[in-house]
């Protein structure tokens, strides 16, 4: 996929790797534009093509209890304000056949989470959309297997198709990222790495998701340096009272400085 394909990204002439950034869950319209423009600045100021994420409803959650969202159609018009405010486009994760056509009429990237992204339905009913898919690697599945995924997308005349890799699992609750991997999806679609995905520590005893933040900016540094197409990070200005996953997101705070270091990584590959 040409990331051209997806609507008002920038800065796509820069060389840079392109990173979806965001949120894990929309909970209100103030945090979400809060964030979206500090990222925006950011990614203006060194040339990265951006897309900002944020899920309009989780339903895959550890507890019945867990925060799932704040209604599905006003998560969503925050995600259009977002995007019609700071002009760039936008990514979430969608669980359900219906999810597909009512998220397409918001947001320009349709994401199938890692779990469902077997559910041929489900992928289908994405890709008919006529938006960009971006499928998340099962945990549970082989890069190479992820060939028949894209195909599916392919198959509906939908060539607009990217895979996120956010790791396999490693015994019952880490993940690991295996590098070879991305050169392996790069031969079917346009790769992105899921930094903060890939350090969650899933399964805890007390129904909430672990994770290693310390390990952000190790993850990012060897993607960029593997030569990933795409960088994907959750963030939050408080992430330990954030309502989703803020135990492996990266605090706003050190955004900045993370690009910084992988814009001259990536300036730095290029050479080669």
């Amino acid at each position: 996929m040409n990331i051209h394909n997806i609507p008002q990204i920038k800065h796509t002439e820069s060389g840079n790797f392109f990173l979806l950034a965001g949120p894990c869950a929309i909970e209100s319209e103030e945090m979400a534009m809060r964030i979206a423009e500090k990222l925006v600045g950011i990614t203006d100021n060194l040339q990265i093509p951006f897309v900002f994420k944020g899920s309009f409803k989780k339903a895959n959650r550890s507890r019945i209890d867990s925060f799932s969202g704040i209604g599905d159609e006003k998560a969503l018009k925050i995600l259009r304000k977002v995007s019609e405010t700071f002009k760039v486009p936008t990514v979430t994760d969608i669980h359900t056949n219906e999810d597909a056509d009512m998220a397409a009429q918001y947001v320009d990237v349709l994401q199938i989470p890692a779990f469902l992204v077997r559910q041929t339905d489900l992928v289908v009913a994405a890709a008919n959309t006529g938006k960009v898919v971006n499928l998340k690697k099962g945990q549970f599945m082989s890069p190479e297997s992820m060939k028949h995924a894209v195909q599916k997308v392919l198959d509906c005349q939908n060539e607009s198709v990217m895979i996120t890799d956010r790791g396999t699992m490693f015994g019952y609750q880490d993940m690991i990222v295996d590098f070879r991997g991305i050169p392996t999806m790069q031969q079917f679609a346009t790769t992105v790495l899921d930094v903060t995905h890939s350090l969650q520590q899933p399964n805890q005893t007390a129904g909430v998701t672990g994770g290693r933040p310390d390990m952000i900016e190790t993850v990012a540094k060897a993607g960029i340096a593997v030569g990933v197409d795409g960088i994907f990070i959750e963030t939050h200005f408080d992430p330990a009272n954030a309502k989703s996953d803020g135990a492996n997101m990266l605090h706003l705070n050190y955004f900045e400085s993370l690009m910084t270091k992988l814009v001259a990584i990536r300036k730095t590959i290029n050479q080669f």
